[in-house]
């Protein structure tokens, strides 16, 4: 059984997630935050870049911690 596809509504959800993410980054190296989150770094690019629109929870409060983000900001919008 395969996956559902997402809706353009879900997609763009990743998309606005990996935009927050990528600017709380600011001028951190995206090296220094995967190592911190414990990823790698191809998985925070995929997921800074909308590539993966739904990434596990708690991949994305890895990364929020890493990047000083409290989680409640990415639940504001």
């Amino acid at each position: 059984m395969g996956r559902q596809p997402l809706s353009k509504a879900e997609h763009a959800r990743g998309v606005w997630l990996g935009q927050v993410l990528r600017a709380a980054r600011g001028n951190r190296s995206g090296v220094e935050v995967a190592a911190v989150a414990g990823i790698s770094v191809e998985t925070l690019r995929k997921i800074e870049h909308g590539r993966v629109p739904t990434p596990a929870f708690f991949t994305v409060v890895a990364i929020a911690r890493a990047v000083n983000l409290p989680i409640d900001a990415l639940c504001a919008d």
